[in-house]
């Protein structure tokens, strides 16, 4: 489909203008300058509507929107070893295709493109993907079992064997992911990123979300999470690690001189009061920093906006620094950082030569006028509540709020019998 998008205010790697965009076969081929040849099948009135890069959730466990409402006000470890675990036992791989579907309806509903996940049921997961085309990195959540040393090899097996079985879908693709720390003893550290090397894929993880886990962490290996990890052989320039919110200076240093992806998750890690990560640190010392919801077990929303505004605010307040995190910043991590820590740096950006995953917001809205400083009202005014249109690779997916590949209906119906059979309330 060859899409032209007429005299939008976009936002553009060097700030905000009005353009006219020009899409052929899901690739931006031209701003402005009409391309030779030049029919399009679709045009849309850009007047009194911006265009963005689509936002990337660069860490969720999409599935968990099952969960969403039912673990709220736990200390970390009532969560989830009192709480979520027991209910994830129940989960079928039929359960976390639904689950992963009203994900998605969420994420498209206020801009997001593209999410970083991990959990099971890898084939479900990629089966919701692919009806949807949504763009996502799966990952089969990793955990070693010192009562069945063979566990962990089979859960490799499975990843390993999703990879094969939905390769060459271009909307999707794969990472290793070792759970945490706390869940893989240092030999299968080891051995999945053997793996990693061998298969050419990137790693995500969880490191230091807590304080119980770094104490767990040195009391068994006398090391930070980081460390850990970083003997292990898992932190390298393809590493997506999530949260990072109890870390070290050398920790940072160790970030840093790897090339690993941070994904910050600020209100998840408020709900659980695990803290708030230092990312005006990490940004100083050259760390690559994503943006992520994690999921609506911990999160209860999957909206990438309310993570902008969240990140752009709490750091100021923090350090005591109106300029910690400013709105392009975030902007940025929210955008284009998160397609780095995809693989993907075709993303992100609205240039010529970029694949076409894109947001069309409303402007004619009472929190966005007056549009006096476009980039400072994504981050500080923009809600979500906005989006009205969004298109991955070329296709829409949600146009005037209404979806094209989902049956919104028959989700809600089917997660709502899953809660029951389950007992989420």
């Amino acid at each position: 489909m060859n899409i032209l998008i007429k005299n939008i205010l976009a936002l553009l790697p060097n700030g905000a203008k009005t353009v006219t965009v020009y899409i052929r076969d899901g690739i931006i081929t031209s701003l402005d300058a009409e391309p030779e040849n030049f029919v399009a099948s679709k045009t849309i009135n850009g007047t009194g509507k911006m265009l963005i890069p689509g936002l990337i959730n660069a860490h969720t466990h999409a599935s968990m929107t099952i969960f969403r409402n039912c673990a709220d006000d736990l200390l970390f470890n009532d969560w989830l070893f009192g709480k979520i675990m027991p209910l994830e036992e129940k989960l079928t791989g039929e359960d976390c295709y639904w689950g992963t579907m009203l994900a998605i309806m969420e994420m498209l509903r206020s801009g997001t493109t593209s999410f970083i996940d991990m959990y099971y049921f890898l084939d479900d997961l990629a089966r919701a993907v692919q009806s949807t085309g949504i763009r996502a990195v799966l990952s089969r959540g990793l955990i070693s079992s010192a009562d069945d040393p063979s566990a962990g090899e089979r859960k490799i097996k499975e990843a390993l064997d999703a990879v094969e079985k939905w390769k060459n879908i271009e909307n999707l693709s794969f990472m290793l992911a070792p759970h945490a720390p706390y869940t893989c003893d240092e030999g299968y550290q080891r051995e999945i990123a053997a793996e990693a090397k061998r298969q050419n894929l990137a790693i995500k993880t969880h490191i230091s979300e807590s304080l119980a886990e770094n104490e767990t962490i040195w009391e068994k290996y006398k090391c930070t999470p980081m460390q850990l990890l970083d003997r292990a052989g898992l932190l390298t320039d393809t590493t997506v690690a999530a949260h990072c919110v109890h870390v070290t200076d050398d920790d940072i240093g160790i970030l840093s001189n790897r090339g690993v992806h941070v994904v910050t998750n600020p209100v998840s890690n408020l709900k659980l009061a695990n803290g708030i990560a230092p990312i005006p640190k990490m940004l100083k010392a050259g760390v690559k920093v994503a943006l992520g919801t994690d999921g609506a077990s911990s999160n209860n929303a999957l909206n990438m906006f309310r993570e902008l505004s969240l990140l752009t605010l709490i750091h100021k307040g923090l350090n005591h620094d109106a300029l910690a995190i400013t709105a392009g910043e975030g902007i940025a991590i929210a955008t284009k950082n998160g397609a780095l820590a995809m693989g993907r740096p075709d993303l992100g950006e609205i240039k010529t030569g970029n694949v076409a995953d894109l947001t069309i917001l409303d402007l004619d809205r009472p929190n966005m006028q007056p549009i006096n400083d476009p980039i400072a009202a994504l981050a500080y005014s923009a809600n979500g509540s906005e989006v009205e249109t969004v298109i991955v690779g070329g296709q829409i997916l949600m146009e005037n709020n209404e979806f094209k590949t989902i049956d919104a209906e028959k989700v809600v119906y089917e997660v709502s019998k899953i809660c029951e059979r389950i007992k989420t309330r």
